[in-house]
């Protein structure tokens, strides 16, 4: 699959019409439906190529969107959620500068 391509699973026939929210793979147990001696061979099913990782972002960016910022009444939600999701990626970044103002306490 080259940038921009429809994944090879998607067939417009039978799925209508392209969701970028949508995984077209086979189908496999959820994570939440797993029993502790199933994992191993569930995270050995799991493609682990950068274009698939670099998929599943996509569909969670996608999934994000049509959940928070694309419906007709758009509440505060999203941008809440990127508020804190730039603090905390600027605290995590800026860690190393800070971690040496702490107040320590000398008893």
């Amino acid at each position: 699959m080259a940038f921009g391509d429809y994944p090879k699973e998607y067939n417009p026939a039978v799925h209508g019409p392209y969701d970028p929210a949508r995984y077209y793979g086979k189908p496999d147990t959820p994570f939440g439906q797993l029993k502790l001696n199933e994992i191993g061979a569930w995270l050995g099913r799991r493609n682990k190529t950068p274009s698939a990782f670099m998929g599943a972002c996509s569909r969670a960016w996608w999934r994000w969107q049509h959940k928070y910022v694309q419906p007709k009444k758009v509440g505060m939600a999203p941008f809440f959620q990127l508020l804190v999701g730039s603090m905390t990626f600027f605290y995590v970044i800026n860690y190393g500068k800070m971690k040496h103002h702490r107040n320590y306490k000398y008893h």
